[in-house]
């Protein structure tokens, strides 16, 4: 079932003229495909206002839905954009006005009232980066070498002739509704209004060629694995007039030997023998900013998690760092010399060496849940 208008645009349905084209407004600056590149859930909402506002900012065909609702344009009598299948040239071509300054100029890809030049934006660039631990753990600055295509020197561009300059075609047709007129990229110069007049001969047929540059990236702390970074204006140039595109960068991290990490906390598994256990020592460990000396009390249990707070990783979102959770494993020898063997022989049934846990020896659920808390 079709959605209906009012809802679309977030209106009452004694909304005046103005309150229609301000909500309209609104959701189309939202929605715009330019705020929202590759997002097809945000292009799609965006033509639905269009659709909307075509209705309600129409007083004859507001009446009409009033009325009858989706039903009176079936057939493809509603507007000029047929019911659903809608043109977003068409669309910036008959709504463009009511952008105002926002999308004028070119602010937005330069679609707006006057369809002024489109300014063309280049490839985009991917690469990989791998961080140690200790790096994802304070931040770091990375310099890259990058091979992305640039103007060659000497190129030269002129006007572009079956646009004019203005990186879009238009045409006008004639419908039930009157003429209307339609906005299309220049097939030419694929919008960018300029077209190539001179080139180099190590130049490709847009007048670029490839250069090595060296690109510093500055990874703030608390990054993971999978994450994108962006270098605006770093990826490949575009011709003409063009703004280059960006150069994604996707985080790898690097297996630490002992930490193991869990969102901002790290975790590391600590080994003692049973003397250890039941006498207390004091042990040195990994942190990310070093080596870390902790103490173990005499009678630790093994399974013991001790917390090092503010010792994990920093927050990405600036909200502090994370903990080292240090657990704790009684280390069982499995084999035994004679004077060994009698020795826990003896102890056999010795009151001393029965179990007794106490309140305060945690289940392993609650170590879980303490872990996470």
């Amino acid at each position: 079932m079709k959605e209906d208008y009012y809802e679309v645009l977030g209106i009452s349905k004694s909304a005046t003229a103005a309150e229609i084209k301000k909500a309209y407004r609104k959701k189309a600056l939202q929605y715009h495909p330019d705020k929202n590149p590759g997002d097809s859930s945000a292009e799609e909402k965006f033509k639905k206002s269009a659709e909307a506002y075509e209705i309600l900012s129409d007083a004859d065909k507001k009446a009409r839905y009033d009325q009858f609702g989706h039903s009176a344009f079936e057939g493809g009598g509603g507007g000029g954009f047929g019911g659903g299948g809608m043109n977003m040239d068409d669309i910036f071509s008959q709504f463009g006005d009511i952008f105002g300054g926002g999308f004028g100029g070119g602010g937005f890809g330069g679609f707006g009232g006057g369809g002024g030049q489109r300014r063309v934006k280049g490839s985009n660039l991917r690469i990989r980066v791998s961080l140690t631990l200790e790096e994802i753990a304070n931040g770091v600055e990375k310099k890259v070498k990058v091979k992305r295509k640039v103007q060659a020197e000497g190129v030269t561009y002129k006007t572009c002739t079956t646009c004019n300059g203005r990186g879009q075609v238009t045409k006008i047709q004639n419908t039930i509704l009157g003429r209307m007129q339609t906005a299309a990229v220049c097939s030419t110069c694929g919008g960018s209004g300029q077209i190539l007049d001179g080139k180099p001969g190590d130049a490709d047929a847009q007048g670029l060629k490839v250069a090595e540059e060296t690109v510093s990236i500055n990874i703030p702390a608390g990054v993971e694995e999978g994450m994108q970074l962006k270098v605006p204006n770093k990826g490949n140039d575009a011709p003409g007039n063009g703004v280059p595109g960006d150069l994604l960068v996707a985080i790898e991290t690097q297996e630490h030997s002992t930490l193991k990490r869990e969102g901002d906390n790290l975790h590391y598994d600590l080994y003692v023998s049973i003397s250890e256990a039941v006498l207390g020592t004091s042990k040195e460990i990994d942190a990310v900013g070093g080596k870390v000396r902790i103490k173990l009390e005499a009678g630790i249990q093994s399974g013991k998690i001790l917390r090092l707070r503010g010792k994990g990783i920093t927050s990405l979102n600036g909200y502090g760092a994370g903990d080292i959770l240090v657990h704790v494993n009684v280390w069982t020898p499995k084999e035994l010399n004679k004077e060994q063997r009698e020795f826990f022989e003896k102890m056999q049934g010795n009151d001393n060496f029965e179990p007794k846990p106490e309140k305060s020896d945690k289940s392993f659920f609650e170590k879980v849940k303490d872990m996470f808390s």
